[in-house]
């Protein structure tokens, strides 16, 4: 079994699939699909990996994932309790290559966006003016029907393809070698690690977790996620530092220690490597970036309208 496949399911009239989703949770099992993902984030929190990555999600983010790369949405824990009341919330587009007919992104003007497609393999985050223009055009979308449809797709995939403002997740798109078990494998690992970063992990532990021995587990991880599990393990800690420097004021100090750190030194080295910012010029740049935020848009919070399953709309209030 590799990463779940999931087969995204098509009414008769469809090419392509455009759902809002509310959910208690984001689904957290690593999965992979033929169909290119277009998400936008109404509500909810958490990390998306995809597998060689690390990306805390928010309220407000568009994330493009390109076709058959696998990846898994892990809401934070306030949405995985049985009884949480938060629920989760997305505006989310599946399409294929052949959405629009077999030839159509070998068209030489279509260039730019089968460029923009093999680039969705390393995961596009879709950032300021032009996230504002892809949440206007879907919500636009939303009450489209027939061909209509299909234009506003491909103006989205237009704006995506000419804006500067985006940013892949990955650093390359690579080829990924999963075995007869990795699926059950690296989700239990993936949700060992999520549950136990902010203390000390030994290597040992987590092998065990893996049912492999210390050797084996190094070999495996590295060659399935591309990276070492020290490395991973960092990553983890510095993104949720992030989410804690930009959403609370708790002292950095017990930041670093809430992040599973002892020592404070090697906490500001590894921050300083993934964001090239220290600590507390990372929590300076949020504060600014919301006030300069609030300042010009005045309210700094966007209502857009967005479908219920039975037709109706509704308001949703989104930081942007």
């Amino acid at each position: 079994m590799r990463p779940q496949h999931l087969k995204i399911h098509l009414a008769p009239e469809q090419s392509f699939s455009v759902r809002h989703d509310v959910v208690p949770h984001f689904y957290n099992k690593l999965h992979y699909h033929s169909e290119i993902e277009l998400v936008f984030i109404i509500k909810g929190t958490g990390r998306l990996f995809v597998v060689d990555a690390v990306h805390y999600f928010k309220s407000g983010d568009i994330i493009l994932l390109g076709e058959n790369l696998p990846h898994l949405w892990r809401s934070d824990d306030k949405y995985l309790f049985k009884k949480a009341k938060s629920k989760c919330e997305a505006y989310v587009i599946h399409f294929t290559h052949e959405s629009f007919g077999k030839e159509f992104f070998c068209l030489p003007e279509n260039k730019i966006l089968l460029s923009l497609l093999k680039r969705a393999k390393q995961a596009i985050r879709i950032k300021d003016n032009t996230k504002l223009e892809v949440i206007n055009l879907m919500q636009t979308m939303s009450n489209a029907l027939s061909t209509k449809r299909i234009i506003y797709l491909l103006k989205i995939l237009d704006v995506i393809s000419t804006s500067k403002h985006i940013k892949t997740i990955r650093r390359q798109s690579s080829d990924f070698n999963f075995s007869s078990s990795d699926s059950e494998r690296i989700n239990t690992v993936y949700e060992f690690i999520m549950q136990n970063f902010s203390r000390k992990l030994s290597l040992k532990e987590v092998a065990a977790v893996a049912h492999l021995s210390q050797n084996s587990f190094c070999r495996y991880f590295k060659s399935r996620i591309k990276k070492s599990l020290s490395k991973f393990l960092i990553e983890i800690r510095i993104a949720n530092a992030c989410k804690l420097l930009a959403e609370t004021e708790k002292p950095i100090a017990d930041i670093c220690y809430e992040c599973g750190y002892n020592n404070f030194s090697n906490f500001n080295k590894h921050f300083r490597t993934i964001t090239h910012r220290t600590p507390l010029q990372h929590r300076k740049y949020y504060t600014e970036a919301v006030c300069n935020r609030t300042i010009k848009n005045a309210p700094s919070k966007r209502k857009y309208s967005i479908h219920n399953n039975d037709g109706r709309r509704k308001s949703a209030n989104i930081f942007c």
